[in-house]
């Protein structure tokens, strides 16, 4: 069992679990985040936020300037714009000339008439940006164009007499933005939407940033051990890999890793019985050769002496059994020596046809006995494979010799050669089968050595077998 603190879906149920609580809990987090820290100033001002403040400013300074000359009124103006860096100011003389702006703008005229002082004042009023209007020198009828009223923006006749005004004394501007007027607190009230839709979109793009994490690193373990599962090493087994968690991906390479062990130990196991096996062979084809021999020099001898019928049907069936045997014998050395490499292999260009046709012609005689009927067909071309001719003899040689005991219903016998695409050999019969009934059907190790040693020759075979015969076609490989 896998302990649930180790186990991936607890580790992903938490981060769920923690996006369902941080998101109910983001609603006020956020509004503490926001105006905790202005409640400390809640009760003060900054330089914009009082409006009376700024117009009480505005008259004081404009009335310290009764008598200035132009000089001095641009003096004012810069160090008042120092302070009030975010407000822009102007005046204009008592001939209705735009003097100093800070900053400089280009849509003030150069001159002020009375019907553009009127417009500017109604256009002022109550509106954004907050203006103050004071006569320098603070004459009567100075005022402010804002949203409270002021003193000379209140009617026809007064706004015709601020003008009069300031067409004679001159009077200065300040305009302040309404947003720059607006406590911080504000600000951030007027912003909350925007702002609470942004934590929104940080907590679940911070949900979905930890989740592709996880499954990022969940993809990266099982990638890794699917390469260690793909990549054999030397000896066709793959390497064990490595543990990092005891979750359920560290329990399935744990498992990977024990199913390797084991591999390796039956491996080892396996290549152990199959050397004993070898070498039982080995010495049981050496130790059975020389009784096989005195045998048949036994039967051989028998057979020259006189005999009945009977008797010399027996020794006939003697001398064909020791011929089984040995040749069984034979088949399992050879077969050995094929599994464990150690048959001698001599490869060189030999041609195919020629060597068939050889070939057949010494079992001519043994096929006519039987009343077998040949049917050879070979290409006028020549055809080369680069193979053992030893090898290749002893292949045909088995092919030959189980036809002879198990087709002989079939009495056939067709070996043809073909050159086209690198040559091709085919050898056919008419018997029951290889699935038919036969009574000297073997364990098949003929056709086992006969394929170790087509594919040592990098040659191929394909059987096609039926009741109504065999054929056998042996080629290249491609």
């Amino acid at each position: 069992m896998i302990r649930l603190r180790n186990s991936l879906l607890a580790k992903y149920l938490l981060i769920v679990l923690c996006a369902l609580v941080l998101i109910p809990l983001m609603f006020p987090l956020i509004s503490i985040l926001l105006y905790v820290p202005f409640l400390s100033s809640e009760g003060e001002t900054g330089l914009y936020q009082d409006g009376t403040k700024l117009k009480n400013m505005w008259h004081a300074e404009a009335q310290k300037l009764k008598g200035a000359d132009a000089e001095a009124v641009d003096a004012a103006l810069r160090r008042l714009q120092a302070r009030y860096d975010k407000a822009f100011m102007f005046w204009v003389d008592g001939a209705g000339r735009t003097r100093l702006q800070l900053p400089e703008k280009t849509s003030l005229p150069e001159v002020w008439t009375s019907a553009y002082t009127v417009k500017f004042m109604k256009e002022s009023y109550d509106g954004d940006p907050f203006t103050v209007v004071a006569f320098i020198g603070g004459e009567e009828g100075a005022g402010e164009a804002e949203g409270t009223a002021g003193a000379s923006s209140t009617g026809g006749k007064e706004e015709r007499s601020a003008a009069v005004q300031a067409a004679s004394s001159g009077f200065m501007v300040l305009e302040v933005p309404r947003s720059e007027m607006k406590p911080e607190g504000q600000k951030v009230r007027d912003n909350y939407s925007m702002v609470f839709v942004g934590g929104t979109l940080l907590i679940l793009s911070l949900f979905l940033f930890v989740s592709l994490l996880f499954f990022y690193r969940i993809r990266r373990r099982l990638v890794r051990l699917q390469a260690a599962m793909t990549t054999p090493s030397g000896n066709g087994i793959p390497q064990p890999t490595t543990v990092e968690n005891g979750d359920e991906i560290g329990k399935l390479e744990s498992a990977f890793n024990d199913m390797v062990g084991k591999l390796e130990t039956s491996r080892l196991r396996e290549a152990e019985e199959e050397a004993l096996r070898r070498d039982l062979i080995a010495k049981l084809s050496h130790d059975l050769r020389t009784p096989l021999t005195t045998i048949r020099g036994l039967a051989f001898r028998l057979k020259e002496e006189p005999l009945s019928p009977k008797g010399a049907e027996a020794v006939g069936l003697i001398e064909r059994k020791i011929g089984y045997l040995a040749q069984l014998i034979e088949n399992l050395f050879s077969y050995s020596l094929l599994s464990a490499g150690k048959y001698p292999y001599r490869p060189k260009p030999v041609e195919i046809v020629r060597m068939t046709r050889t070939l057949l012609a010494h079992w001519y005689p043994v096929f006519e006995k039987e009343g077998f009927v040949l049917e050879p067909d070979f290409p006028e071309t020549p055809v080369y494979w680069e193979i053992d001719p030893e090898w290749l003899e002893r292949v045909l040689d088995n092919y030959f010799q189980n036809v002879l005991r198990h087709a002989k219903t079939g009495r056939y016998l067709g070996v043809k050669v073909y050159a086209e695409q690198g040559g091709r050999m085919e050898i056919a019969d008419r018997g029951p089968g290889m699935n038919g009934d036969s009574a000297d059907k073997g364990a098949g190790i003929g056709l086992s050595i006969a394929s170790l040693m087509l594919k040592e020759m990098n040659l191929r075979s394909r059987i096609e077998s039926g009741p109504e015969g065999t054929v056998i076609v042996i080629g290249p490989r491609r």
